[in-house]
């Protein structure tokens, strides 16, 4: 099983499940930063799921929800409730969790995406709906007895948690993933969610299924879940689809059920047979009055909105940056942020500015953002001492090699460029008496050298250049040293 067969075509739909950056609760005012908080230290009875307690829905949480409704296209209703979802786990104290049904928040929206290589594609959001989070299970092995048990830790229990549900308009696992992708991105960019898969913030489970190529039902359903990684959910639903079309070749049915994702042998495994909404038995939540918003509340909320980022990216592009250049510093708010305030500092042409700010955002400063796991707004650089820097370049201050280890040292000390570049005496050496000395020294000391290139050979310039920016320390200027250089050799 390396490939699926040509003659199936692959259908995948996404449910995210994301958790919002409220401060609090989404029915009570319990604290959702509950991080390294010891267990069951953030509830409180309505987390319990006490009898006779009541829930209060949350605003801060409805009105992120509308923003990403607004973000990904969608229809704002203006009237929507709250559902019971009734299924007994051990991590649901209530034997129901709050949720949305027949009338969520936002519906049929959009978000375009594009693989490398690929076309464009439109991928269709059915919904995005607002729920309660889990507690969470905690399994251990008593060391005595070798007997399995679980804790529940219920400090999760009630977090603001939003459901983000697309059309089945995938077709591979790359455009999964890309969706992925570019889903977090938004998030992100209008402050609803750190989306981080790693920290459980952000889950995926992938509903896949294969069709004969050119027919317009569905196939069997398959549910995948446990994948925490981008990387995981490729993988997940590149094995299921090649699982799938061996049991098709094969002449054998595909299972509807639930698998889950085991990363450390790449297959997914049964884990139980897949629910159907009558299985949960919903029915709508008798403790909270139905949902109602104002059009005039919504579009302050649109109002509200920052520039998503493929807006960001075409400004960039309109700027004269190459593609590649426009999507890295729109990856993130804060780097497109730092990339701008940088460009505005520098008192030069528009597109001479960006193109500058951008070898400069996406070398040194990129470099020490991934070194350190921060973005550019934790950058101890800010972006006017960063447009000091280059200024110091364009003026012929320091040479760009010698501008690199400025940059390390304002970095490390706080410095501004040109206190560093006084201290350290890196200013550029540009007198023609001066770099005529350091030239006729290394015209000496590399007789091999000067006998190529007066053979033809003239590679053999750079390498004089080379030793003598070695000699001043990157302080000589280029195009001074090679004038020199050819002055003397002929």
């Amino acid at each position: 099983m390396t490939t699926v067969a040509t003659e199936f075509e692959t259908v995948i739909g996404l449910e995210v499940h994301c958790q919002l950056t409220t401060q609090s609760k989404m029915f009570c005012g319990c604290s959702v930063a509950y991080a390294g908080a010891a267990p069951n230290t953030h509830v409180c009875p309505v987390c319990l799921g006490l009898p006779g307690v009541l829930p209060v829905i949350n605003e801060q949480a409805i009105a992120a929800i509308v923003r990403t409704g607004l973000a990904l296209n969608c229809e704002i209703a203006s009237f929507s409730k709250f559902d019971r979802k009734n299924y007994p786990y051990p991590d649901l104290m209530k034997g129901y969790q709050i949720s949305q049904y027949d009338l969520p928040v936002c519906r049929g929206g959009w978000l375009d995406i594009q693989v490398e290589g690929q076309a464009a594609r439109r991928v269709g959001i059915t919904r995005v709906h607002m729920e309660e989070d889990t507690a969470r299970l905690l399994h251990r092995t008593d060391p005595a007895t070798g007997q399995g048990y679980s804790l529940v830790d219920v400090n999760r229990s009630g977090t603001p948690l939003m459901e983000i549900v697309s059309e089945p308009d995938l077709r591979t696992p790359a455009e999964a993933r890309e969706y992925l992708v570019r889903l977090r991105q938004i998030l992100r960019y209008i402050g609803v969610s750190e989306a981080n898969m790693e920290d459980g913030n952000f889950r995926c489970d992938a509903n896949v299924s294969l069709r004969p190529r050119g027919a317009s039902t569905l196939g069997t359903k398959v549910e995948i879940k446990n994948m925490n990684s981008f990387r995981a959910v490729h993988d997940a639903l590149a094995f299921e689809e090649r699982r799938q079309a061996a049991l098709l070749e094969a002449g054998e049915r595909v299972a509807q059920e639930t698998r889950g994702w085991v990363d450390e042998r790449s297959v997914t495994v049964s884990q139980r047979s897949k629910e159907e909404a009558n299985d949960y038995r919903y029915f709508p939540e008798p403790d909270l009055p139905p949902l109602q918003l104002s059009r005039e509340w919504v579009e302050s909320v649109r109002a509200d909105l920052p520039e998503l980022p493929e807006a960001t990216r075409q400004r960039f592009l309109a700027l004269g940056l190459s593609d590649d250049e426009a999507r890295t510093l729109a990856e993130t708010r804060e780097r497109a942020a730092y990339f701008e305030a940088v460009a505005a500092k520098l008192a030069l042409p528009a597109q001479r500015a960006a193109k500058l700010a951008a070898n400069w955002v996406l070398g040194e400063a990129l470099r020490w953002c991934n070194a350190n796991a921060r973005d550019a707004d934790r950058l101890p650089v800010t972006p006017e001492r960063l447009a000091e820097l280059i200024g110091l370049v364009e003026g012929g201050t320091i040479t760009a090699a010698v501008a690199k280890g400025v940059f390390e040292k304002m970095v490390a000390s706080g410095a501004t460029a040109a206190a560093v570049v006084e201290q350290d005496g890196l200013a550029q050496i540009s007198g023609t008496s001066e770099l005529r000395t350091i030239v006729r020294k290394a015209i000496e000391d590399n007789p091999h050298a000067v006998a190529d290139y007066r053979a033809g050979k003239q590679a053999a310039v750079k390498f004089l250049i080379g030793q003598v920016m070695r000699e001043t320390r990157g302080r000589a200027n280029p195009a001074a040293v090679q004038t020199i250089l050819t002055e003397e050799l002929t």
